[in-house]
């Protein structure tokens, strides 16, 4: 199979430094395995979205050389094919309505790999029965033993899902879709073969994998990179208002992002960014690559 791969921001502000140690990473791999990047804008999230944002993030991709290799997909145009996937799980059995409140599973949950694990309250009950609240979160049944794969950089990974995160949202009280049902219908949908992306995401990898089992289908190969993080140990984010790459020095940023996953040293010929990516993508090697 051919590779495909892309990278998938979201327009919650322009691209920062860790941004684009991210797309570099896998834009390299996919252009050494001779395949295809594409782009994905995740902007199912309006409360988190920037204006302009996302046209900001492809002009400053463009700015450093970046080129895919299909049309944009916007998920925000996806929301049909996200609400079947839902009606199929919810036919199989596999979800349910939550009414619980986050001051709820504050009171009762314990502290997991991401924060408080939702300790199942409405899986065994008709969530209206117990309360009048119109709006109802749509919850995931997980099983109880632990998930595992390989991943192309962290190695081996492991993770018991309900005992470490918990029944898990796919669709939020207020109507939007969750992360981890989307990225999951759309990478199946793109044809995705390989998934290169900040180690954030790691403990996000085994749901992934989990919903695509039970939609049967498709999963991926993962690399999840090392993060740059800020001066208190804190990882870069649009969000916090991290500093946004200059795309007037773009060259020194590619090889600054170059540098951090730990390749080896750009001779001083390579002075152009087109010179750069002809260079980079021939010398690109992931195994050198560690975590921080």
């Amino acid at each position: 199979m051919n590779y495909r791969g892309r990278f998938a921001p979201s327009p919650s502000g322009p691209l920062h430094f860790g941004s684009l140690v991210a797309a570099l990473g896998s834009y390299l791999d996919a252009k050494a395995h001779k395949g295809q990047w594409l782009i994905r804008i995740e902007d199912i999230d309006p409360p988190r979205e920037k204006p302009g944002a996302a046209d900001h993030i492809l002009r400053t991709l463009e700015a450093f050389g970046f080129e895919w290799d299909e049309a944009i997909l916007y998920q925000s145009r996806r929301l049909d094919a996200y609400q079947a996937a839902l009606d199929q799980l919810m036919e199989d059995g596999s979800l349910y309505e939550c009414t619980c409140s986050r001051r709820e599973i504050n009171a009762v949950g314990q502290m997991g790999a991401e924060g408080i694990i939702y300790p199942g309250t409405c899986r065994d009950r008709q969530a209206a029965a117990r309360r009048t609240r119109k709006q109802k979160a749509i919850r995931l049944k997980t099983t109880d033993q632990p998930l595992h794969f390989i991943d192309g950089i962290c190695g081996h990974f492991a993770q018991n899902i309900v005992q470490e995160i918990g029944d898990f949202i796919l669709k939020r009280a207020d109507g939007l879709f969750a992360y981890q049902l989307a990225v999951v219908i759309d990478d199946a949908f793109q044809g995705i073969t390989d998934v290169v992306r900040g180690a954030d995401l790691l403990t996000s990898t085994p749901r992934q994998i989990y919903l695509q089992q039970l939609l049967k289908l498709p999963t991926p190969a993962y690399k999840h990179l090392p993060l740059v993080l800020d001066e208190s140990g804190n990882k870069l984010s649009k969000q916090s208002g991290s500093y946004p790459v200059d795309a007037n020095h773009a060259l020194p940023s590619l090889i600054a992002a170059w540098n951090f996953l730990g390749q080896a040293k750009a001779p001083e010929a390579v002075n152009s960014i087109d010179g750069f990516w002809e260079w980079a993508t021939e010398h690109w090697q992931p195994d050198l690559i560690t975590l921080k």
